[in-house]
């Protein structure tokens, strides 16, 4: 799977982001019209996106909001009560979506080592399609306090548990190299990050995300994959 093959597969669209948002927060959001939401939702939300990417969330007001998406204050208000309300449900809808479509592309694999090439991929492709949420969400962790703070720090764990389960579970079955599994983990998580999180450097380098997966794919599986299963990936693509 390509990233054009992935984003065939996976409609993750700032529309769909924004209709799932409304239905979670319908009881929340003022305004009942579900095209009218879904439209203002998609402004608040890339402007919200745009202004912390450049100065941080915690400096952004809601005149600076007001005036990047073009709604007045009092309209803003129609779809949060607060700052942290805006924060709470851009952070909740950019974790269970990417939750939900790692989980079902991950799971469709049987074997530890299609399972990894899987995850990898799911989640280089993903941070690519959303790229200003992952970075914001990245940014945004040391800013925030109590319990968002709390949530965040666990959908960082979330996904370094997913490789560590896969390689704990790789290496119980012979396929991959004995190695600490936990350690191996946080570490593909930060080749991982690098993309979203220094994306200017590998586009001026004109590095894609396919390009860039490849390389991952091939450092990790060099490091943990035992030389039978190597030997017989190296067969099926030279019989393919």
């Amino acid at each position: 799977m390509n990233y054009a093959e992935f984003q065939q597969l996976v409609k993750v669209s700032k529309q769909d982001i924004c209709r799932e948002s409304f239905a979670e927060n319908r009881k929340k959001i003022k305004v009942k019209k579900e095209k009218t939401v879904v439209k203002n939702l998609e402004r608040i939300f890339d402007a919200t996106l745009k202004i912390s990417n450049e100065k941080g969330f915690q400096a952004m007001s809601m005149r600076d909001l007001s005036r990047e998406t073009g709604l007045s204050l009092g309209a803003l208000y129609g779809y949060f009560s607060s700052k942290e309300e805006l924060l709470d449900m851009l952070q909740r809808q950019g974790r269970t979506i990417t939750k939900r479509i790692l989980e079902e592309h991950i799971n469709s694999e049987v074997e530890p080592a299609a399972k990894l090439r899987m995850a990898i991929r799911t989640h280089l492709y993903l941070s690519e399609v959303m790229q200003p949420w992952f970075y914001f969400s990245y940014m945004e962790t040391k800013n925030l306090t109590g319990s968002e703070r709390k949530k965040a720090l666990l959908s960082e764990l979330y996904t370094e548990k997913i490789f560590a389960s896969i390689l704990k579970q790789g290496q119980e079955k012979g396929v991959f190299v004995s190695r600490d599994h936990q350690i191996g983990a946080g570490a593909i998580k930060a080749m991982l990050q690098d993309w979203y999180l220094k994306r200017r450097k590998y586009a001026r380098r004109k590095v894609t995300v396919d390009r860039y997966a490849s390389f991952v794919l091939e450092f990790v599986e060099a490091f943990y994959l035992t030389s039978n299963v190597t030997t017989q990936l190296f067969r099926l693509k030279t019989e393919g």
